[in-house]
């Protein structure tokens, strides 16, 4: 006599498997949502750390000029600066408002001791070296010199942008930018800006902090080949939302 399922049986395995996979994928889509709320998240603590500092400190972190009389200096990158050596210690930026970075790979600057000073201050979570990374002078090494997102395998940078106009600088649109943060993922030699979300992604984002337009606002695409061909927003100011790769990486104004 033959053994075997019926078709009942088989239509309860069936079920059973479309469940599984249904309960697997919309557990994807909520980690992913929750990834993305990650970004609007930490981009806030990140200005509200720094509206602290400079209510505490009367200067902005990374800029400022007396941070050795607080942390003590880091005796192996800028001894030559006034203060007591400090472990880890710090260095002090030159007071212009304007987070610069290294002069070269491997030394201090004030892009990389931003980050640093707010951790030493106790306003964010972490410990960073204030260095630029090996590769370069603006080399931003996630999780040594700037933070990680929670988002992939994406992190933040810091740099003065100043006003762009007339396209003048090939990685941003047109705009006042002044100290702005850079998200995206790990490259060599310089900030986190390989892409790393969808487009549809980045309009979400943009849309619950800013306006949802790629060129205008505080929120924009940052990445100098999707600038150039316009690949996660087109040439009128919208996010190409029928592209299902991962061609965005954003630029937050941050108001200082």
């Amino acid at each position: 006599m033959r053994s075997g399922f019926s078709l009942v049986e088989l239509s309860i395995v069936l079920v059973i498997l479309g469940l599984l996979t249904g309960g697997i994928l919309g557990g994807q889509s909520l980690i992913r949502a929750a990834e993305l709320r990650s970004v609007t998240t930490e981009f806030s603590r990140y200005i509200t750390a720094t509206q602290t500092f400079r209510d505490k400190y009367f200067a902005l972190p990374g800029d400022m000029t007396n941070a050795t009389a607080f942390w003590g200096k880091d005796a192996t990158n800028c001894n030559a600066q006034p203060g007591n050596a400090g472990t880890p210690g710090t260095c002090n930026g030159d007071g212009n408002g304007q987070l610069q970075p290294a002069a070269a790979a491997g030394l201090t600057g004030e892009i990389n001791q931003y980050w640093k000073q707010l951790a030493l201050a106790g306003l964010i979570e972490g410990t960073y070296s204030g260095l630029a990374g090996a590769s370069g002078h603006r080399d931003a090494v996630l999780g040594t010199n700037s933070p990680r997102s929670k988002l992939g395998p994406a992190g933040y940078s810091i740099e003065w942008g100043g006003t762009i106009t007339g396209n003048a600088n090939p990685v941003l649109y047109d705009g006042t930018y002044n100290n702005y943060y850079i998200f995206g993922g790990q490259q060599v030699s310089v900030p986190p800006e390989a892409p790393v979300i969808k487009p549809e992604e980045a309009w979400n984002i943009d849309t619950k902090m800013d306006d949802g337009r790629a060129r205008t606002g505080n929120v924009k695409p940052f990445y100098r080949y999707n600038y150039l061909a316009n690949v996660c927003a087109n040439a009128t100011d919208e996010y190409n939302l029928n592209n299902s790769s991962n061609q965005c990486n954003l630029a937050f104004v941050s108001g200082f």
